[in-house]
């Protein structure tokens, strides 16, 4: 009998511990709750890559950051933001495309034709969004602009080009001849230049290619200009843009006017420009990508945006160095929004 109710009493503990350490549907839903709490704390990834450092990237890249932090989505705290800089290599923009999706990134934004061309060849799947490009589609990003029709969507860096020319021939009402000065290798350059081309023919100026494939070109290049033109006109290319102080350390004492795509070539040696603000494109980019990561958007579905704020920059400095008189009524005109006029 003591046996016996050894035994029962044995088996009685053995169903109660069996039955303590079993999970009840209240218990089972507290953990569940737990992992989904852990997973809605994840943070998401976000990979950059920019193609070369100069104003106009630079202040695109802020501007998407600010953007998101707007947004609520502040590095380190619920994204983590993977920034890397190609240095204007093509070759690095491929190694860190490859990188950024091999690192399962959540979304990847690409600063630049070359950059977004690499990313765009290198995933299918995670959503990519471009900026600083100047048409997308003709860079083969995109199926169309208003329906592009993959994972790749993003703002472009069009620019007025008909009225950059115009302001040219403005400053300099003497002009008959005008080089334009590009990198032979980027696709966005090629597109303006054709646009500017055509604008030049129509307002009596005669244009020649002055192409670089390479930074250490660019001086080569400029210096075979002098006494050839009587200006030089410069799109937003990534390669020139970052090599502005080699351009204007040539073309000032040659007294030779450049006309540029943005405000940060004028800055950095360039006449005059109307150009659009890279930090505003990088606001409309980062509403883009809220869009994406919080409201399920697809970039298949989200037509390329533009910005429509076009400022007047003149440097005024560079003005007096070269010998241009600045129209009064250009000088009213950029004021201050103009950065450069000193």
């Amino acid at each position: 009998m003591k046996k016996t109710l050894a035994l029962l009493l044995s088996g009685l503990i053995a169903l109660s511990a069996t039955a303590c350490s079993s999970s009840s549907p209240a218990s089972s839903a507290a953990a569940g709750s737990q992992a989904a709490s852990g997973a809605a704390e994840k943070k998401l990834k976000i990979g950059i890559v920019q193609l070369v450092e100069h104003p106009a990237l630079d202040a695109a890249y802020k501007g998407f950051v600010d953007g998101l932090a707007k947004e609520g989505y502040v590095d380190g705290q619920n994204i983590t933001l993977d920034y890397q800089n190609a240095q204007g290599e093509q070759a690095n923009c491929q190694t860190i495309a490859s990188k950024l999706v091999n690192d399962k990134s959540d979304l990847i934004l690409a600063i630049a034709t070359p950059a977004a061309q690499a990313v765009a060849n290198t995933t299918k799947d995670i959503p990519i969004l471009v900026t600083a490009v100047t048409d997308p589609a003709d860079a083969k990003l995109v199926a169309s602009n208003q329906k592009p029709g993959g994972n790749v969507s993003g703002t472009s860096d069009l620019t007025p080009v008909a009225e950059q020319m115009k302001l040219l021939k403005q400053l300099i009402p003497t002009a008959k001849k005008v080089a334009m000065l590009y990198c032979s290798s980027e696709t966005n350059s090629k597109f303006q230049v054709e646009i500017a081309k055509k604008s030049a023919a129509e307002l009596g100026l005669e244009t020649v290619d002055a192409t670089v494939s390479n930074s250490n070109e660019i001086q080569q290049v400029v210096q075979s200009l002098v006494g050839k033109v009587e200006a030089i006109y410069a799109p937003t290319d990534n390669m020139i843009a970052a090599g502005m102080a080699t351009v204007s350390m040539v073309a000032q004492p040659a007294k030779l006017p450049i006309i540029v795509g943005e405000s940060g070539m004028v800055d950095n040696g360039g006449l005059a420009t109307y150009g659009i603000n890279y930090y505003d494109l990088g606001l409309i980019t980062a509403k883009q990508a809220v869009k994406i990561l919080k409201d399920g958007a697809k970039p298949a579905d989200m037509p390329i945006e533009y910005s429509t704020n076009c400022d007047l920059t003149i440097n005024k400095e560079v003005a007096a160095k070269i010998g241009v008189t600045i129209p009064q009524e250009l000088l009213d005109k950029a004021g201050a929004a103009s950065t450069a006029s000193k």
